[in-house]
């Protein structure tokens, strides 16, 4: 007996030809991923040579052209482009007329919903906000993070289910945010995603200053289980001196960081005050112990010696 097989994608309905502006890390994974899903990529524009590179190591055969040629040959049009750009774009697409009446435009930026693409559904496109919260390395091994991955959607109420539907298509899972929260919204993923990158890399060179030989060895656990605990539990994953009240300990982590990487002071004393915050507010830290942290803090710039002493 013969086991049904499943369609394949190319035999599915409504499969759109797609089109992006940007050949950014992000627009090629995005059309790599409609294409599994059995739309067709036709047109990909790009600058600079590294996007030239990208867009053809993701996306063979299929032609580089001008932002206008990509509208032109495209039912669904990815706007790939920095959050700044992407007003002007818009705005200068629309004014020559390469906007075509029922065709979808997509913009992939977070700061955004669709107000920014005001311009094209006057001239009768179809707006779509489809925000993918993940970091793109702009290999193919973005398409296999799309797994899963949350989109911000953001869409006439008549074009949700459409949005949500390509959301799904590329693996995706979609999550309504509404127009007047779309910065707030992405601050959020910045605070998380962008400022952990910084705060990893100040880590490892602080380590490798230290002597540690594998700096991303030994931090790897570490922040692994932190940040489990940290979205299982919130505040209650709160460790460390600084919840703890141990205020001592925290003048001589000052003190040495003016010593070897003046630099990050700042960021620490700018967390340490937040997560004191944070635990106070939370039961966490002591009131009692609270006061001699607080000083502290208040006076890190000032604090010198290997005793942590304030001068």
């Amino acid at each position: 007996m013969n086991t049904p097989q499943p369609p394949d994608p190319k035999d599915r309905p409504a499969r759109l030809s797609v089109g992006v502006v940007g050949a950014g890390r992000v627009g090629p994974a995005l059309a790599a991923s409609l294409q599994l899903a059995g739309h067709r990529p036709v047109a990909v524009s790009g600058v600079s040579d590294a996007s030239r590179r990208r867009a053809a190591a993701m996306l063979p055969d299929v032609p580089l052209v001008s932002p206008a040629e990509v509208l032109e040959r495209a039912e669904l049009v990815l706007l790939t482009v920095p959050d700044d750009a992407l007003p002007g774009l818009v705005e200068g697409l629309a004014e020559t007329g390469a906007v075509r009446p029922g065709q979808l435009i997509v913009h992939t930026s977070g700061r955004y919903g669709t107000k920014v693409l005001d311009p094209a559904l006057r001239a009768g496109a179809l707006p779509l906000a489809l925000h993918p919260a993940m970091t793109f390395t702009g290999t193919p091994v973005d398409v296999q993070r799309l797994a899963g991955c949350s989109f911000g959607v953001t869409a006439p109420e008549e074009l949700r289910l459409a949005a949500e539907a390509l959301v799904i298509e590329m693996g995706g899972e979609p999550e309504w945010i509404e127009e007047e929260n779309r910065p707030l919204y992405h601050a959020a993923l910045a605070l998380g995603a962008n400022h952990l990158v910084t705060l990893v890399a100040e880590a490892m060179e602080l380590l490798r200053a230290a002597g540690v030989g594998a700096p991303d060895r030994m931090l790897g656990p570490l922040l692994g289980a932190a940040l489990d605990n940290a979205l299982r539990s919130g505040d209650a994953a709160l460790t460390g001196p600084v919840a703890r009240g141990d205020a001592g300990t925290v003048a001589a982590h000052v003190a040495e960081l003016r010593k070897h990487a003046p630099g990050t002071v700042a960021g620490y004393l700018a967390m340490a005050r937040a997560t004191a915050d944070r635990a106070l507010a939370h039961g966490l830290l002591k009131p009692e112990l609270a006061e001699d942290l607080l000083g502290v803090l208040a006076h890190g710039a000032d604090i010198d010696g290997a005793d942590g002493e304030v001068r």
